[in-house]
């Protein structure tokens, strides 16, 4: 992947996400504009590090947006077997997926936990998305990907604030942190910058809290079948926010 000349052009976002939204995966048109407006702001030469892949609904949108600017993917994933993760199957699928879109060139596949391979890695990395295991533990290992990240560089988190484990770890090590700074969300797609925050950064990321808790209710009355009480919240799908 590393000797591969990638070319430096491209398809707009709309045909991005048309090619995208054809993927099955959690990921919105607006939350993949917000990945897709992130990798513009890269240079030719530079890397995304994304974790968690799965059939590659985000990749395929991250891949069409590096080419534009010369920048190339690192796409990790484990391919676990069994629900909801799908092993060998969901392996093809990514894979069928990226060449359907000729994204071969631009988007290197390596297969195994990221909490493992981040003890070996070596490679800068200037932009991070994680979208992997949505447990504290792992989320909060996956945030330490940015030793690898200049300052400056951004890191997108998704289900930031649909998921326990996740919005916790981003309490416990984003809110307290001297060196990640919260900027803003597209519904549950986080937007942070390697930088020291300032009062105002953490004060915007409490205030995502009763949004975060009015999720958990929403997320909580569909298990239980109260279909009625999501919708009162404003909640019209059959499946939990994201």
């Amino acid at each position: 992947m590393a000797d591969v000349q990638i070319r430096r052009d491209g398809v707009s976002f709309e045909r991005a996400w048309e090619a995208a939204d054809a993927v099955p995966g959690w990921m919105t048109r607006a939350q993949g504009r917000a990945l897709w407006d992130a990798v513009q702001r890269l240079g030719a030469g530079q890397t995304v590090v994304e974790i968690g892949s799965h059939k590659g609904r985000s990749t395929v949108i991250l891949g069409h947006a590096a080419r534009t600017v010369g920048a190339k993917v690192v796409a990790i994933d484990p391919f676990l077997e069994g629900p909801p993760y799908g092993g060998q199957p969901t392996r093809d699928a990514f894979e069928r997926n990226i060449a359907a879109e000729g994204l071969g060139d631009v988007v290197e596949l390596v297969i195994g936990y990221s909490t493992e391979l981040r003890k070996t890695w070596e490679r800068p990395v200037d932009l991070l998305y994680i979208d992997g295991k949505h447990d504290y533990w792992t989320y909060t290992d996956d945030l330490r990907w940015s030793a690898f990240m200049p300052e400056g560089a951004e890191i997108l988190v998704h289900d930031c604030f649909t998921s326990v484990g996740v919005t916790s770890g981003t309490l416990a090590k984003v809110l307290a942190s001297g060196r990640l700074a919260y900027v803003e969300r597209e519904t549950s797609l986080a937007r942070f910058v390697l930088r020291p925050p300032a009062g105002r950064d953490r004060l915007r990321l409490l205030a995502q809290l009763p949004w975060f808790a009015r999720n958990v209710v929403v997320k909580g009355a569909l298990k239980v079948g109260l279909r009625p009480l999501a919708k009162a919240l404003g909640h019209h799908s059959p499946v939990g926010p994201y």
